[in-house]
């Protein structure tokens, strides 16, 4: 008999078994509707025939046949529900059994056939618990294949393995064995830090789940469900030039635009990223291997257990070393977070495509832990860990409110993927769900061009609507760039005390600017970002040269990078744009030729020793501050300056004069371009801050612009 008759003898086969199977539950429904439902009948010869050429059919397969020579010949329980018909059915408790878990061995000879996915429990199946315990919820038809390709180890269990060895970090034994996430973990790669498939580190934070263009962010978005192959058709809408599987790989989103591999290329695709930090990765591996657990290491990653004394010591993997006697039997507590990183990322081909920024940052501490102990570390110099801010899911500003699972309306504008959208849309911002990031939805309107939403004037917080121009593309920057506050606002609060300029008031707090208001920055006096005293004369919009004078014009609007080669055609060479020097005049007093952010470094100096002075001699309550934690100001309980691990209150005393220089204070820091996006209104702010806070001795020598 032919093969070809086999296969057609084989699809009849399976097409009357599945007849039977639907017989037997005749109210079944499908969960997912579209060409090819069932709905109760026997699936289409065409539906059959396509899943008879997936892997998920291949009973030739190591994957149903691993068991053939087993004594007995079975497939041990913790095996069966991936690697059996009868197994999964068993875990989703349709064949009478307790449903979430496997009962009993099953028998060798099935495959992953129609009965194990649209049984009536695997068509119901809205929730997975993954290997770390957690259960993620509220899942389509995805759920069936996330039962399985989810890995098998967890950030959990590998803890727990290095706990019961008992192990500092870099002691080895030969009990102390490798735990290996197992084949094609895809779910674990897609949903990243929520469900710790790989070996998260103490202390960092991770991406979380890819979140894709809708429609296209589980596995049956990406993946017909029959043929397993990848939807590469649909594709192309947005990734042009691919036209197979293949092309996939040479795929790089601008919202990933950093070196992470450190090779010099952003031009290289986020595959080849990856594979140039797993690289580094295998490098660091064997390095430690060799000098500090004192037995070189070699992978074979298609021989268990995967990793192997390399018995030459020579780096390669020879004849008679990928044997299972000669398995490695010197990992340490942190080689083998490592290897069970470099093993995770290896056994998920599709690592690039589910969660590449999650895999970029395992890779990488993987790297720097192995690193600590190194005599030579493996150079991480010019890698990086994160992408840019915008893109960055591990950033405070995406993650702040992932405990509370919501992020309120007066933030979602700008730091949720759908908030700016939906309020240039309609006026207003309401609450949603955390996002891991900005996406490329939330600026352009489609993905076909990427034309970008239009903001023609942008309201400031002073009430003032702003412009670059209309249908400039940097108007939108404006709705985020912006700040929170401004002189209005400040005055107003005051006001509202109805206290003198040195009197506490309990219903004073600081007013803070937020991060980044770099719009308010450039626009000067027409925004009044800044505390602006009465009665003094401030410089509205930086007038730079034009073509040079809008966000996109001077930044690269996806990595956020200056673009700083610009520049040099009128500022010369320079070691740093910090260097760039162009106001006349001493500002700060100092002397010193320098930049301009230099001069108004100085002066930033100056006022917050002139706040500290003045918060101890005259309110009586000394003052510390620390730009990283809010809100930012502490009482500094034993006068030394800084705000040390045990001083936690948050400063209570204000007065309307100190309030106002630590507004201007704090301005300042938040807008670390502030030397370049207008350098004269703020070098007037600080200016003012001081003399009105420290009187004109503060300012003895300064320049004010």
């Amino acid at each position: 008999m032919t093969r070809k008759v086999l296969l057609i003898a084989g699809v009849l086969l399976l097409a009357a078994a599945f007849a039977v199977w639907q017989h037997d539950a005749p109210g079944r429904v499908q969960a997912q509707g579209g060409e090819g439902e069932c709905k109760g009948e026997p699936c289409p010869a065409w539906i059959v025939e396509a899943w008879a050429g997936s892997g998920h059919a291949d009973s030739t397969a190591e994957a149903f046949r691993h068991w053939d020579n087993a004594d007995p010949q079975e497939i041990p329980v913790d095996c069966a529900k991936c690697h059996s018909e009868t197994g999964y059915i068993d875990f989703l408790g349709d064949d009478g059994s307790a449903a979430g878990v496997v009962d009993a061995a099953a028998p060798i000879g099935t495959v992953v056939s129609c009965s194990a996915c649209h049984s009536p429990s695997a068509v119901s199946k809205t929730s997975v618990v993954f290997p770390s315990g957690v259960e993620i919820t509220g899942l389509d038809a995805s759920a069936r294949c996330m039962e399985c390709h989810q890995g098998r180890e967890s950030k959990v269990s590998v803890d727990e393995a290095i706990a019961a060895s008992g192990l500092g970090p870099d002691d080895s034994s030969p009990d102390l064995g490798f735990r290996n996430i197992h084949y094609f973990a895809a779910a674990s790669s897609l949903y990243g830090s929520e469900v710790h498939g790989s070996y998260e580190y103490d202390g960092m934070r991770y991406q979380t789940k890819f979140e894709h263009v809708p429609g296209y962010d589980s596995c049956v978005g990406c993946h017909n469900p029959h043929t397993l192959e990848l939807k590469v058709n649909e594709c192309s809408a947005c990734h042009t030039n691919v036209a197979s599987a293949e092309d996939l790989k040479a795929i790089r989103m601008p919202g990933s635009m950093v070196d992470y591999d450190g090779d010099g290329s952003v031009e290289e695709s986020l595959f080849d990223e990856l594979e140039g930090m797993q690289a580094l990765l295998y490098q660091a591996i064997q390095a430690y291997a060799s000098e500090v657990a004192g037995t070189p290491i070699v992978y074979e990653g298609h021989t268990y257990p995967y990793f192997f004394i390399d018995t030459n010591a020579n780096g390669t993997v020879d004849e008679g070393e990928a044997a299972f006697p000669n398995r490695y039997n010197a990992f340490t507590p942190r080689l083998l977070r490592a290897a069970y990183n470099f093993q995770a990322y290896e056994k998920d081909p599709g690592a690039f495509a589910h969660n590449g920024k999650y895999h970029a940052q395992v890779l990488y501490d993987s790297i720097a832990s192995l690193n600590e102990v190194l005599s030579q570390p493996v150079s991480l110099a010019q890698a990086h860990r994160n992408p840019p801010g915008h893109f960055d899911g591990t950033a405070e500003a995406f993650r702040h409110w992932d405990a509370e699972g919501e992020v309120p309306g007066t933030c979602t504008k700008c730091h949720t993927s759908e908030g700016l959208p939906f309020y240039l849309d309609q006026g207003v911002s309401i609450a949603f769900p955390p996002s891991t990031s900005l996406a490329c939805s939330t600026c352009h309107t489609n993905f076909q061009d990427f034309a970008l939403y239009q903001s023609n004037e942008v309201t400031f917080p002073n009430g003032a609507k702003l412009t670059f121009g209309e249908g400039v593309d940097s108007n939108l920057c404006l709705n985020c760039h912006q700040g929170r506050e401004s002189t209005v606002s400040v005055n107003q609060h005051i006001a509202n005390a109805g206290v003198g300029d040195d009197e506490v008031s309990d219903k004073l707090r600081f007013r803070n600017i937020h991060y980044f208001a770099a719009g308010a920055t450039l626009f000067g006096h027409e925004a009044q970002g800044v505390y602006e005293y009465e009665g003094k004369e401030y410089v509205g919009r930086f007038a730079h040269v034009p073509g040079f004078d809008t966000c996109q014009n001077c930044h690269n609007v996806h990595q956020l990078t200056v673009q700083v080669q610009a520049c040099t055609a009128c500022h010369g060479e320079f070691e740093d744009v910090e260097d760039i020097r162009m106001m006349t005049g001493d500002l700060d007093g100092d002397g010193a030729q320098e930049g301009v952010a230099g001069e108004l470094e100085t002066m930033r100096e100056a006022l917050l020793a002139a706040i500290q002075a003045y918060a101890a001699n005259t309110v009586g309550t000394p003052i510390a501050y620390n730009a990283a934690a809010y809100p930012y100001w502490f009482v500094d309980a034993n006068g030394n300056g800084v705000v040390d691990a045990d001083e936690a209150d948050g400063y209570a005393t204000w007065t309307p004069r100190l309030l106002r220089a630590a507004y201007n204070y704090q301005y300042a820091v938040k807008d670390p371009g502030a030397f370049a996006h207008n350098a004269k209104y703020v070098a007037e702010v600080l200016y003012d801050s001081l003399q009105d806070i420290g009187g004109d001795a503060a300012v003895a020598g300064m320049t004010r612009p």
